[in-house]
């Protein structure tokens, strides 16, 4: 009698490479704004940290050479100086660009640091994007302090 050969398939039918395929496109596009989203929110926290950076680094500058130092922020020029006490300008930073810089109150741009490490104090709203941020300069202490709002 005549013998019957099993068939073994060792492949993927069509249907089974379209489906895979339309699984994966629908999981990619799922998935890209969330990273596009978590790509700006991780940039816009590092310009905040830098900003904060100047700050802090200004206020230990005070403290360990015994003089006055200041921040003076100017949003238009897209700039930060720190000052000594003799209004000499001891270092500068640019601002990045999508970074918005808003003084509460607004002519509250200069954050003066003094030796002992009390500062006049500052308020700061930091926005990239959508995301903003709050950094704030204790009077008393003249700690940094930053948040996302």
């Amino acid at each position: 009698m005549g013998e019957r050969r099993k068939v073994t398939s060792r492949g993927f039918t069509l249907l089974e490479l379209i489906v895979t395929l339309f699984v994966l496109a629908l999981a990619v596009g799922l998935t890209a704004p969330a990273i596009g989203r978590s790509a700006a929110g991780l940039r816009a926290r590092a310009e905040v940290a830098g900003f904060s950076a100047v700050l802090r680094h200004a206020r230990e500058r005070a403290i360990t050479t015994g003089r006055s130092h200041a921040v003076v922020i100017d949003p238009q020029a897209r700039r930060m100086s720190i000052t000594t006490g003799e209004d000499e300008v001891r270092e500068s930073r640019a601002l990045p660009e999508g970074l918005g810089v808003e003084a509460s109150p607004p002519p509250a741009l200069t954050v003066r640091f003094e030796p002992q490490g009390i500062s006049n104090g500052g308020d700061f709203r930091l926005t990239s994007g959508t995301v903003a941020y709050r950094v704030t300069v204790d009077t008393v202490t003249g700690r940094v302090r930053t948040a996302r709002e």
